[in-house]
């Protein structure tokens, strides 16, 4: 059987670039998973709250790590990407912004209002 060496080879991963908008769907399906484990360690903290001194001081001695404070403020940092891109997804079922200048603007609207909150919520 003779091969077709004129077809067309399929992009390989690391030939096609992803579209912004495309990097930031999968961001903020990414951040919907990290805030539901991040649940948990609200939880955690909740309990050790109803839980007496012992614990509480227990649970304030944890988060005073370095590497938990880095966690608690990319879960921050997540929660307002989410937030604002269910914004952008309202927006989508009115119906508006879908061609590709303002789709592409409101991504980087998007992460720049997240980080603009992430920061604001650090500095009060």
């Amino acid at each position: 059987m003779a091969t077709n060496n004129n077809r067309p080879i399929s992009p390989h991963l690391q030939a096609y670039k992803l579209p912004l908008t495309g990097i930031i769907s999968i961001t903020h399906r990414m951040t919907g998973v990290l805030l539901s484990v991040g649940l948990v360690a609200f939880v955690y903290i909740v309990s050790a709250i109803a839980g007496g001194a012992t614990d509480y001081a227990d649970m304030q001695a944890l988060i005073n790590v370095w590497i938990i404070k880095l966690i608690y403020w990319g879960f921050v940092y997540a929660l307002f990407f989410h937030l604002c891109h269910g914004v952008r997804h309202l927006i989508w079922d009115a119906g508006r912004s879908f061609d590709r200048e303002t789709l592409n603007s409101y991504a980087v609207y998007e992460l720049a209002a997240s980080v603009i909150l992430t920061l604001a919520t650090l500095f009060m």
